[in-house]
């Protein structure tokens, strides 16, 4: 068994590679080629973090595993992540474990390369202005993500927390040539953007669906427990709702169920999973002036998609000090002589 840290991780799945994973790994999920059951949930005694478990299993990729994660709202704005955790993959013949991978990395990057799928599908193809709500690690994967499926050029940042905004454009000015302002308000972010990114830890809405312009886009990710959402229930209302499985989204989109519970949708809303619009089964966007809105819970199985995409780069690719055997490095176990041998 190996173990893959965080930078071993960003050195093997970079963005266009998991968007590519993450388009194959919708498909598996509408094809019923991947086995996706409900994640689970422990809160954490004395703080406002839980502990979750999300296992998959991808049949024809012959692996499943599991990832297991602690979310702490509390690290938000800190030097420690709101996710960490770890994806332990198995082989399915013996039942081995091979691997664990590190999971900040892993929910960052996939979780944007999945939002970069369902923009693909839906936004306009000429949506150049991009509004992102939030300043943390999602919110940049996001930009990082949306660069790649669309010609972006100016860059709208909402934070609560204003200096964070600031930051977050000097980090993001290091890596990309862009039109970037900090946005005083939500309101003012979104009006007249083309894509909305939404990557925060806000329990009540902070997106009024009179805010949207027509033709835009919306990719919803902060939230994934049922009584927390982003967007109030006029945004859901007047979108086309397309989610990541139907499944989740009946039990844990908050976005979704607290619109339902409004009255302003019924089950009928979700017109169709990202997997669906990439297998051809449903058309996504009809027409320039539709709004569309991908809800995103986050599926064991890109976990599992993408951990077994780093597994195999590894194995392909040699072993590196960025690959960790129990702390030390591969040529210490080549120099180990083994128990009872001589040395």
């Amino acid at each position: 068994m190996i173990v893959l840290n965080q930078r071993a991780v960003l050195r093997a799945l970079d963005m266009p590679a998991c968007i590519r994973v993450m388009r194959d790994t919708m498909r598996d999920v509408a094809d019923g080629r991947a086995v996706q059951p409900l994640r689970q949930y422990v809160h954490l005694h004395g703080s406002m973090g839980r502990l979750g478990m999300m296992p998959a299993g991808l049949s024809e990729r012959g692996v499943v595993g599991i990832k297991v994660i602690t979310v702490v709202d509390g690290n938000l704005g800190s030097d420690f992540d709101s996710h960490q955790g770890a994806v332990l993959l198995f082989e399915v013949q013996h039942g081995r474990l091979i691997a664990t991978v590190d999971a900040t990395s892993i929910t960052a990057i996939r979780t944007a390369a999945v939002s970069a799928v369902a923009t693909d599908v839906l936004a306009r193809s000429d949506a150049s202005v991009l509004a992102i709500l939030g300043s943390g690690t999602e919110a940049m994967s996001h930009l990082d993500a949306m660069i790649e499926v669309r010609p972006i050029r100016r860059v709208r940042i909402w934070s609560r927390n204003t200096a964070r905004a600031r930051a977050f454009i000097e980090r993001a000015r290091l890596h990309h040539v862009l039109e970037f302002e900090v946005a005083p308000t939500p309101e003012a972010a979104i009006v007249g953007a083309d894509i909305v990114c939404t990557a925060t830890a806000a329990r009540t809405p902070i997106v009024d669906g009179r805010w949207l312009s027509p033709g835009a886009h919306v990719n919803a990710v902060g939230s994934s427990v049922a009584t927390r959402r982003e967007l109030d229930s006029a945004a859901v209302a007047r979108a086309t709702l397309i989610v990541d499985s139907r499944e989740s989204a009946l039990h844990e989109a908050g976005d979704f169920l607290l619109a339902r519970f409004d009255g302003a949708v019924t089950d009928a809303h979700i017109v169709a999973e990202l997997g669906e619009v990439l297998a051809g089964r449903h058309p996504g966007r009809r027409s320039a002036e539709e709004i569309t809105l991908f809800k995103s819970v986050g599926l064991g199985v890109e976990d599992v998609a993408a951990a077994w995409y780093v597994y195999r780069r590894a194995m392909q690719h040699g072993l590196d000090a960025d690959v960790e055997f129990g702390g030390r490095r591969p040529e210490d176990f080549e120099r180990t002589p083994s128990a009872g041998a001589p040395a």
